[in-house]
């Protein structure tokens, strides 16, 4: 069995203020065919689960590039041609193959390509031709199109979000692909469009109960494999929207009926679904109402994990403006004001101005009177599913009571190690603001006595009334009335 896997990855905010090149992706993570490194990285599910298959079953496995980038703005056209192409020319070189096995995100738009998995997948079809298995782990934040799902004879998205099953998905799709190019089943698809933008926390009912649901169904009566697509709601794509995804073993009315049924689930439980956002006065009203502690808020607006800059200080002034210290703030993404915090040195005392670089979106810069309580050197977050997440030299720095975090590489709050590698003791804390929307939850869940996803100003607005969309299919609920 010869297998090739590689993998091409970002999600984008066509909304967002910054747009992604390749530097974005060399600094996320850029490895070179056969130079991925020895542990699992968020978008290397499906290699990482065909090595450790492959050795038992002395499969030859040709390993190609792997390139992901923070979400940002919309790709520029030379990044993702540029990855594309040396994915290709990669795939080619390892010519014959029986299975592809790609790590994708599912909702990369690039300048020109609005589906940038599509035309890779139909580029990737259109060399290996039509009895080569081709297979691809998703975001279940992606925009499912009729051109993925054509091209491929299989894709499976995570079920979790937070993202903590990269690598039980990925041995899934290993073991399906296998066994499809072994000719031992016969993998069909049915896609059917909710009609509805939602978001999906998998770490509370009704969402728990229904990821439980998906997977007691699967690997019984043919049914293969079961995806909830959640959809990214920040871009403005034709196929953006909440989608079910079913593959049987052969029978297409039975995956078409049995998505269709499981989309109508999601349809009769958005309101139950939707996760309530207070803006930022009731939020830290809430907060300072519980009994207990720490509280976690979550800052949903400015991560960047969806596409913010990761430097809006709305939340953080507020803080400031009503005195409320004993707390915790990161990581906000201020490469300047972390080089002035190691220039000065631990323990310095001294004005910095924080946040509020990129755009209006970011909010005002706040000149704030500092000390610098702790630098560390390329620090390494604990990512999801154990992935390790670079965040490069950062500062924590205290001022009025708050200990922020200041990162120089844009990523969001996932492992509490973000904080207590600095020395910030949050089981002390009142109050934990983080620059996250969900990934957070996995780890700081266990730290919190109390979560709270607070609606505030930025690039990931809750509000999507508020975005001027173009290109999505309408009505699409909940911005507009669902249809009967």
């Amino acid at each position: 069995m010869r297998i090739f896997s590689a993998s091409l990855a970002t999600e984008t905010n066509t909304f967002g203020p910054m747009p992604t090149g390749l530097a974005s992706f060399r600094e996320r993570g850029y490895f070179p065919a056969g130079q991925h490194p020895d542990n699992l990285t968020l978008f290397s599910g499906p290699l990482w689960a065909a090595r450790l298959r492959g050795k038992d079953q002395g499969w030859t496995l040709i390993e190609g590039m792997v390139a992901a980038a923070q979400p940002s703005g919309i790709t520029t056209r030379h990044a993702y041609e540029s990855l594309r192409e040396e994915l290709l020319a990669d795939l080619k070189a390892a010519l014959p193959v029986d299975v592809v096995l790609l790590g994708l995100h599912g909702a990369m738009v690039a300048d020109g390509y609005d589906d940038c998995e599509g035309d890779l997948l139909q580029r990737v079809r259109a060399i290996v031709g039509p009895d080569t298995v081709v297979g691809a782990e998703l975001d279940p934040h992606c925009h499912v199109t009729p051109e993925m799902v054509d091209n491929a004879n299989l894709l499976i998205t995570f079920k979790e979000y937070p993202h903590t099953d990269v690598l039980e998905r990925g041995l899934e799709l290993v073991d399906l692909c296998v066994a499809a190019a072994q000719k031992k089943i016969r993998p069909v698809a049915a896609v059917v469009d909710t009609g509805i933008i939602v978001t999906v926390h998998t770490s509370r009912d009704p969402a728990r109960s229904f990821v439980a649901r998906m997977q007691s169904l699967e690997g019984k009566e043919g049914v293969l494999s079961i995806s909830l697509a959640h959809g990214f709601s920040w871009g403005d794509v034709p196929g953006m929207g909440t989608k079910m995804l079913v593959y049987t073993d052969g029978n297409a009315q039975q995956a078409q009926a049995l998505a269709r049924q499981l989309a109508d689930e999601v349809i009769a439980m958005r309101d139950a679904l939707t996760v309530h956002y207070p803006d930022i006065d009731t939020a830290l009203d809430e907060a300072l109402a519980f009994r207990g502690g720490p509280v976690v808020m979550a800052d949903g607006a400015d991560n960047p994990g969806g596409g913010a800059a990761s430097d809006s200080t709305f939340v953080l002034q507020r803080m400031l403006e009503r005195g409320i210290g004993n707390a915790a703030l990161g990581p906000l993404w201020d490469p300047i004001a972390v080089r002035i915090a190691f220039e000065a040195g631990e323990g310095a005392k001294l004005q910095i101005r924080i946040g509020g670089k990129i755009s209006p979106l970011s909010g005002q810069p706040l000149d704030l009177d500092c000390t610098v309580k702790a630098l560390k050197r390329d620090l390494v977050m604990t990512g999801l599913a154990g992935t390790p997440v670079p965040m490069g030299d950062c500062a924590l720095v205290e001022a009025g009571g708050i200990e922020i975090v200041l990162i120089t590489l844009r990523n969001q709050a996932m492992g509490t190690d973000l904080f207590t590698q600095l020395g910030c003791d949050l089981a002390a804390k009142r109050l934990i603001v983080v620059k996250s929307s969900q990934h957070f939850y996995a780890s700081f869940s266990q730290v919190g006595k109390h979560v709270i996803y607070v609606a505030a100003p930025g690039a990931v607005t809750l509000d999507l009334s508020t975005l001027p969309y173009r290109k999505i299919q309408r009505p699409k609920w909940p911005m507009d009335a669902l249809p009967a």
